[in-house]
């Protein structure tokens, strides 16, 4: 059992940079694959980026990939999302997610979720 807290989020022109946080308490952080997913109203709740538990595997939705970088620090408990050349396209709310088993790309997959940060870029 793991609690998830978002946060970072803000209101950006395109272009900025934003980096969001997750800290994670109540369970052994360290052995928890981790994942950021985003849902825009009106959308679904769709995958951004995942994390292994050794860090040495990451995956990135093509949308993302080359702009944004998904981290995380186990001696802190906490994951991370950077996100440069933010585009209007990313406005969303932005949730992290931890299951543990290997990364997956569905957002099904995932037991524990946070609240969300929200994300908005304006043009």
């Amino acid at each position: 059992q793991v609690q998830l807290l978002e946060s970072g989020g803000g209101l950006v022109q395109a272009g900025d940079s934003l980096r969001l946080s997750c800290a994670a308490s109540g369970g052994t952080f360290s052995m928890y694959a981790m994942g950021w997913f985003r849902q825009a109203p009106g959308k679904e709740r769709e995958f951004v980026a995942t994390v292994t538990w050794s860090s040495l595997s990451t995956d990135y939705a093509d949308s993302v990939k080359g702009r944004f970088t998904i981290s995380r620090d186990n001696t802190k408990n906490t994951l991370y999302l950077q996100m440069n050349s933010l585009k209007p396209e990313d406005t969303a709310l932005y949730y992290c997610a931890a299951r543990r088993a290997g990364t997956s790309r569905s957002p099904n997959a995932y037991n524990y979720w946070g609240q969300g940060t929200q994300v908005t870029v304006s043009s």
